[in-house]
């Protein structure tokens, strides 16, 4: 999910710096590429059971690289739903001991499992990594195999240059964030005292920043927020009867006229920590209409004209408000019957604070038919933000500009999910810091045809990851 909002250049945070950017020596970009090859040539789909292999294979590599084995865990546990199938899946958890009781450890999340691929849909096997015209490709090489292998080979790098944290660090790899997610729920609960109670988190799944075409950087974000995910369903049942004598009372009628009140709506904007930040960054180097509506809205959060040309923008939908679009539709039981029933489920992207029931008590509203019954498809938890804090934002900061000088900086709320919205919830703030890079925006091919990532990326994430923690755990 975390390319989706760095299409567009912001202000900086800090000054370029004037040194040249850190590089891995050819023996760490050997040892970055085998293992990336290794786990993107891994089909760790659901279904699959690919992923405890992944699991055991990057404990290994651990292992070797002289972390004890009883500090590098394999857990086991089983994902599934009606909808995604059911699954043997595995978690890995690793802990770099410090020594320092005092301090609660900085946890390093990202996933290992990855959304299905065919064959006959790209134009390179998606489970064979590919080396091509400076990229590349597979399933993973973006979503996020990369920061998978960013984040391992930069503790192996670390511990081979002798770097002693002065905080524990711990390591979370689930295996099921593209499906149910609950390898990151067990994690903010029921493993948690494995985890060491974490301070904070630092997710790969989140942040990265891109290039335009000409060379120009389009900025890298830090996500500190997210929606809350939410589904509902829209009912209406009719008594039926022949379609030769109609009525006025039809189902997929009363359900038609629902959704387009619901087309019609807009829900009320919203300006938080994160916007604020990302909108007042914005509005410093868009120019035209939409740079205009920024500014005004940042003088008066009570311009919903401004609010609204925002959010008309595809660059910037869903930054504003709640959103909340039908995804399916089912209605009828045969040509010549009027309908007995007609369902729409709809998927509502909520703004992290507000609860999904005050969403389905709106949605009633918006409706406003007796006849047309709303449910809740689920029972997530509201989203929470995490708070900007000081130290993790200068030290993201100060790794993208050791990396790519001058290159604009800024926090973001994704409109997506990701495995950090349970350790939210459970009062553990994350930080989507990823560092890698793309070019804005022919490479935003997460869950589509070619993944890729540039071959440089890749390396300089691995740079990236040993910035950020000898920053944040050599203090």
């Amino acid at each position: 999910m975390r390319f989706l909002l760095a299409s567009v250049a912001l202000a900086a945070i800090a000054s370029a710096a004037s040194a040249a950017p850190p590089q891995l020596t050819a023996a760490q970009r050997t040892a970055a590429h085998a293992m990336f090859e290794h786990v993107v040539n891994m089909p760790t789909v659901i279904g699959r059971h690919k992923v405890p292999e992944m699991a055991e294979y990057l404990a290994g590599q651990l292992k070797a690289a002289g972390f004890p084995a009883a500090d590098v865990h394999v857990v086991p546990y089983h994902t599934g739903s009606a909808t995604t199938g059911d699954d043997e899946t595995a978690a890995l958890i690793v802990r770099w001991r410090s020594g320092n009781a005092a301090a609660k450890p900085i946890l390093l999340m990202g996933h290992m499992d990855v959304v299905e691929a065919k064959r006959e849909d790209s134009t390179t096997d998606p489970f064979v990594l590919t080396e091509r015209d400076g990229y590349y490709y597979g399933r993973g090489t973006i979503d996020m195999k990369d920061g998978i292998t960013a984040i391992t080979q930069s503790l192996i790098n670390l511990r081979a240059a002798g770097f002693k944290p002065r905080r524990d660090i711990v390591v979370l790899f689930t295996g099921d964030e593209e499906t149910n997610g609950i390898g990151a729920k067990k994690g903010a609960t029921e493993w948690l005292d494995m985890l060491g109670h974490p301070e904070f988190g630092l997710n790969a799944d989140g942040g990265g920043g891109g290039f335009n075409a000409d060379k120009s950087p389009a900025g890298f974000t830090m996500q500190t927020a997210e929606k809350t995910f939410a589904g509902y369903t829209l009912t209406v049942r009719n008594r039926g009867g022949h379609s030769s004598k109609p009525r006025k009372d039809n189902a997929i009628y009363s359900l038609a006229h629902a959704l387009d009140k619901i087309e019609a709506y807009r829900f009320t904007p919203v300006l938080s920590e994160t916007t604020r930040a990302y909108f007042a960054g914005r509005a410093k180097l868009e120019k035209g209409p939409l740079g205009d509506a920024m500014r005004r809205w940042l003088a008066n959060q009570n311009d919903g004209e401004a609010a609204d040309m925002i959010e008309a923008s595809e660059s910037e939908v869903g930054l504003t408000r709640t959103r909340c679009v039908p995804t399916r539709l089912f209605a009828g039981h045969a040509d010549n019957a009027l309908p007995q029933l007609a369902t729409a489920m709809i998927n509502c992207r909520i703004f992290p604070g507000v609860e999904p029931d005050a969403i389905k008590a709106e949605v009633e509203k918006i409706v406003a038919d007796p006849t047309v019954v709303v449910t809740r498809n689920d029972d997530n938890p509201a989203s929470l933000a995490s708070p900007l804090r000081p130290d993790v934002t200068a030290a993201y900061t100060n790794a993208i500009h050791a990396l790519h000088p001058g290159s604009p900086v800024f926090p973001e709320m994704s409109t997506g999910a990701s495995d950090a919205r349970p350790f939210r919830v459970a009062g553990v703030p994350v930080y989507g810091v990823n560092g890698a890079w793309v070019q804005v925006p022919i490479d935003f091919r997460a869950h589509g045809k070619d993944e890729r990532i540039p071959v440089q990326s890749l390396y300089d994430n691995v740079v990236h990851w040993q910035l950020m923690l000898r920053d944040l755990a050599g203090k």
